[in-house]
């Protein structure tokens, strides 16, 4: 059925309105996204097989940091729109759509915003996926991925069969997992004030000008930080993570903690030039979370895929007249 002419005006607007608010926001830049992928393999423990940590493994797993970013251009214009979300998780919004906590299944969440509309129609634009983002769940399925290619590993590997073809899939799973890791680390992916402060009440006079965002983790990190300044202060021992998603939405929230901190370096001029010890400190410190998560997450999904497979039950398939059979 075609929907009504004022009806579609609605749902132009909404996702121009959305994709206006997230298309400017870039991750860590290629510098900042390739220094994470670096030293998170470079810390990854013996256990893991070699072919993930050999020099040639660790060039593509670097060059792979940014590649999410390179699919954001106006020559791939629905590419870009549909994955621009992927990207961050403004905080504020998913916990007043999910109070009780975020859902596992990315299609869930989505259900909670529709029903927060309904609760809080005044914020109906804002209370759109593509306005309050779906990080932590692309972060959870590229990381099942990884998992699910690692899985197949090791069945190769049992039955001496060729494994070049499904190692090289798991190097690019572990490459594009980092993107969405290292996004999380950035505070400025986790709040509506990810590129100057737009929230009403400003007392500490934050910047409201749309440079913050590509100032800090762009032009910052490329001048003045290296993988050198992070590797060293990454946790030697990894850890294995008993509930990846919850554990990520954590790490999300630890990082929003951060956002005020970002604003106030901001404020004393801390992301000009070389800065300060206290800005160039907290820069290699968020680049550090983003590096050690990634490490983990990694290990995880090596340990974890030696478990047992779970039964899978399927859903009934739904015959013609609609009834399962």
């Amino acid at each position: 059925m075609k929907r009504p002419a004022n009806l579609r005006r609605i749902f132009a607007l909404t996702f121009f309105v959305s994709f206006a608010a997230v298309q400017l926001s870039f991750g860590w830049g290629k510098d900042g996204h390739k220094m994470i992928n670096r030293v998170a393999v470079e810390t990854l423990p013996a256990d893991v097989p070699a072919f993930i940590r050999t020099p040639q493994a660790l060039n593509e797993i670097e060059y792979l940091g940014p590649e999410p970013d390179r699919w954001r251009s106006p020559a791939e214009p629905e590419l870009s729109a549909t994955q621009a979300p992927e990207h961050f998780l403004d905080m504020e919004w998913a916990d007043l759509a999910a109070p009780d906590g975020l859902p596992k299944q990315r299609f869930d969440f989505i259900r909670d915003l529709y029903a927060a509309q309904v609760l809080h129609p005044e914020m109906a634009m804002k209370l759109t996926p593509q306005s309050v983002g779906l990080l932590p769940w692309q972060a959870n399925e590229v990381f099942e991925r990884l998992k699910a290619d690692m899985r197949e590993y090791r069945t190769r590997l049992a039955a001496h069969q060729d494994t070049y073809g499904v190692e090289q899939a798991i190097l690019y799973d572990a490459g594009w997992l980092g993107h969405y890791v290292g996004d999380g680390s950035q505070p400025l992916h986790t709040t509506i004030d990810y590129n100057g402060w737009v929230e009403a009440k400003n007392p500490e006079g934050f910047t409201c000008d749309h440079k913050i965002h590509s100032q800090f983790e762009s032009d910052f990190v490329r001048d003045n930080i290296h993988a050198a300044d992070i590797q060293p202060l990454v946790p030697v021992a990894p850890r294995v993570l008993d509930m990846p998603f919850e554990d990520f939405v954590a790490y999300l929230h630890t990082t929003h903690q951060q956002v005020t901190e970002v604003y106030l370096l901001e404020k004393q001029g801390g992301f000009n030039g070389h800065g300060t010890a206290q800005s160039r400190s907290f820069t290699i410190e968020r680049l550090v979370a983003g590096a050690a998560m990634l490490r983990d997450m990694i290990y995880t999904a090596w340990v974890q895929s030696a478990e047992p497979v779970p039964e899978w039950h399927e859903r009934p398939v739904k015959p013609a007249n609609g009834k399962p059979s």
